[in-house]
């Protein structure tokens, strides 16, 4: 099955539009040819996508709705997006080279478990309520008072392009739920599918203006963030670019919430069956050819089991089949680009130069010439404070170094800018309590379970600010206000 390639049109007010910008290309990184030639938005069109936004919340269609009926639109694009997941699933494998073998989970499965999540909050409000009384209060008179939670307004959505439907999900559950209204920027190289998303926003009946679309270079978004008509922005992306968005967010004094990258830890601690957590370890870098900010990319291994650990890695890693993402056998497929990946084997070439080892990996696969494929790659003889072990490469690459006992394990994992994620490895009892002793948003415990609606994800550092997901990350798209009045 191969994807029917159209380009990609502006959705702004409701009404899909082409863009009047400079065309870039899409360009399919299995095979390097183009996809699609899409013009980019306009500066006037930016302009027009903020204002239909600012009009759709502040008295259209949208802001007269219930939340039991943004609940239901809700519902609907989740079983929209359930019932075109064979088209989701071969557009990602097409635009952005998810294998099909996890495209389902990744941009169909996740995203809507999350729509219906935010879906149902919607309905019932967050977790203290759209309205919430406290007690009464006696000085210097007896007054009563509630709490309202409003919409934040018009929000910012800016999403990359590694999993663009899930950061849908993400960003536009909550805005939706809470009944803000959204300007979508999604990255130009996954603009495909994000336009695919909103055609189903727009199939299920969501009014004009709340979710408008844009894309295009970086002006785009800069515009977009910086318009005093949004009142709130929420990006995933580097951590370079984040620094920018506060930047630009700065001048309006807008809310902004970003969810940055991640050097995550893999702790295996002694005692750990090293049969159980190896496959395990390798497929939680690889997954998506390691385009995953919460991606566990250095392993802290004791000096013990070091060796054993590299072998073990190395073998497993030999068996994973790279290739065409289309294909069912395939687990890795291409980087996104020829540039990245190229950015990427120079984080390698300078790794050897300074003594580094790469016993697995490192080069790209035979037989893949026209793609832009990476074998997966393990990474030795390095320090905790090498570049190879502190810089987010986002590609299927880590890192395995030892460490000598538990209190140096917590330093060399706390030991670097980033706190998204982690994993330990171990004995249940002591892997939560060294899990503990880890600055880190999420940390998983033995490969943990299933990604919870419910929960949040986010970190410290330059991981970002705030939360996206469960109570916390929909609690980020409301404003509280304090009503009081004498009884």
């Amino acid at each position: 099955m191969t994807a029917a390639i159209v380009e990609a049109e502006c959705h702004i007010g409701g009404r899909w539009l082409a863009g009047e910008g400079e065309p870039f290309a899409s360009v399919d990184p299995t095979t390097g040819r183009q996809l699609a030639l899409t013009p980019a938005t306009s500066h006037r069109q930016v302009a027009a996508a903020v204002s239909a936004a600012r009009e759709a919340f502040d008295g259209g269609a949208w802001s007269r709705l219930t939340p039991g009926e943004r609940g239901v639109l809700l519902h609907r694009l989740a079983d929209l997006l359930d019932r075109d997941r064979d088209r989701i699933v071969d557009l990602a494998a097409t635009e952005i080279g998810t294998p099909v073998s996890s495209a389902a989970t990744l941009h169909v499965d996740l995203p809507v478990r999350f729509f219906r999540w935010f879906a149902d909050a919607a309905a019932r409000g967050p977790r203290e309520g759209y309205e919430q009384p406290l007690p009464l209060h006696h000085d210097p008179i007896t007054s009563s008072s509630m709490l309202v939670r409003d919409p934040a307004g018009v929000v910012a959505a800016i999403v990359a392009y590694n999993v663009p439907v899930m950061m849908c999900a993400y960003k536009l559950g909550p805005a939706l739920a809470s009944g803000c209204s959204a300007v979508l920027v999604t990255s130009p190289k996954a603009v495909l599918l994000t336009a695919a998303i909103v055609r189903l926003i727009e199939e299920a009946g969501f009014p004009p203006g709340a979710v408008n679309l844009v894309f295009g270079p970086p002006e785009v978004t800069a515009q977009v963030v910086a318009a005093p008509e949004v009142d709130m922005v929420t990006f995933t992306g580097s951590a370079a670019v984040g620094s920018k968005i506060l930047t630009l967010a700065a001048p309006t004094l807008k809310k902004v919430v970003l969810e940055l990258g991640g050097k995550s830890p893999n702790i295996v601690l002694p005692g750990t069956d090293l049969a159980a957590a190896v496959p395990a370890s390798a497929l939680r870098f690889t997954r998506n050819s390691g385009q995953a900010c919460g991606a566990t990319t250095r392993t802290l291994v004791p000096h013990a089991d070091f060796d054993e650990y590299v072998e073990r890695s190395g073998q497993f890693l030999q068996s994973l089949t790279v290739g065409d993402p289309h294909l069912p056998g395939t687990v890795l497929g291409p980087l996104i680009t020829a540039e990245h990946r190229m950015n990427v084997e120079g984080f390698l070439a300078r790794a050897v130069e300074r003594g580094a080892r790469v016993p697995v990996g490192g080069g790209r696969p035979a037989g893949l010439d026209d793609g832009f494929f990476l074998e997966p790659t393990l990474v030795t003889g390095v320090t905790n404070e090498a570049e190879i072990a502190q810089e987010e490469l986002f590609a299927p690459v880590a890192v395995v170094m030892p460490y000598t006992d538990l209190d140096e394990a917590v330093r060399m994992a706390n030991g670097v800018r980033y706190a998204l994620n982690a994993n330990v490895w171990g004995p249940t009892a002591e892997a939560l309590a060294f899990a503990r002793r880890l600055r880190s948003g999420t940390v998983t415990i033995n490969g943990g379970g299933g990604m919870r609606a419910d929960a949040p994800w986010g970190g410290p550092g330059h991981s970002g600010i705030g939360r996206e997901g469960g109570e916390e990350g929909l609690r980020e798209f409301f404003e509280v206000k304090h009503l009081q009045w004498p009884l």
